[in-house]
């Protein structure tokens, strides 16, 4: 019998220690890496300078178009991630995704207009996230800052009466918008509803801004140049899930 006892007293610890070192292993804790998956939502709170004439067949102009304006439109697409846990709370992550085209429409005298043109965006991300709470808790939320290069592929005006109204009729017009390094802050929270697996939301902002240069030809090729500045500033809310290895 205190042979019995032994055995199965050395069995429940060997089983205790399995458990301890599983759920250890699989927790957000140092030497994890996190890969999740999901979501995007960008909501931009953007604004724009007036519209500036600069130049007509290579002479300067520098005329502003009073009232005149631009506004991103929100978008959705998907998001990737990659999380490295380097302490039991500090990890870097890195996010991005397949960038969906952003609309840019009109506003102030330009609002009749409506979709004046689109991109897009590519931002990716590197962030450094300190988590709260132990590492075998299940909730935890965490703050994060880093750093995006954010540009823009494929822009073009696609809106044929805002094109007139700058050259005439018969004209055409072409898009181009500057790139930029953009401080990132988030906030978030993640929860693990398996060994392996946990469900999470970040939301992140992004304080950024396009240089937006519009080259405009006249029916008869008379080269016309105009920009503005446009503040995209998007509020970024990532829904995923995320396999713990």
């Amino acid at each position: 019998m205190a042979r019995h006892w032994e055995n199965s007293i050395k069995l429940v610890l060997l089983i205790s220690i399995t458990i301890a070192t599983s759920h250890r292993v699989y927790a957000q804790s140092a030497g994890n890496t996190v890969a999740s998956f999901g979501w995007v939502h960008i909501s931009p709170i953007s604004s724009s300078d007036p519209l500036t004439v600069t130049s007509i067949a290579g002479h300067p102009v520098n005329e502003p178009k009073e009232g005149t304006g631009a506004d991103a439109t929100n978008a959705d697409t998907v998001g990737v991630g990659l999380e490295h846990y380097f302490t039991d709370n500090i990890g870097v992550s890195m996010l991005g995704g397949y960038p969906t085209y952003m609309n840019l429409k009109g506003s102030g005298t330009l609002a009749s207009y409506g979709v004046l043109g689109k991109g897009r965006p590519w931002s990716p991300q590197l962030i450094f996230n300190y988590h709260f709470m132990s590492a075998d808790s299940k909730f935890r939320p965490f703050a994060g800052i880093g750093v995006a290069y954010t540009w823009y592929t494929n822009a073009k005006i696609t809106n044929q009466s805002f094109v007139t109204s700058l050259v005439g009729p018969g004209g055409s017009a072409s898009a181009k918008a500057s790139s930029s390094w953009d401080p990132v802050f988030q906030v978030g929270a993640n929860y693990r509803f398996a060994q392996h697996w946990t469900a999470g939301v970040t939301v992140m902002y992004i304080p950024t801004s396009t240089n937006l240069t519009l080259t405009a030809r006249t029916a008869t090729g008379t080269e016309i140049v105009a920009n503005t500045k446009v503040r995209v500033r998007p509020i970024i809310t990532f829904l995923n899930v995320a396999y713990i290895f």
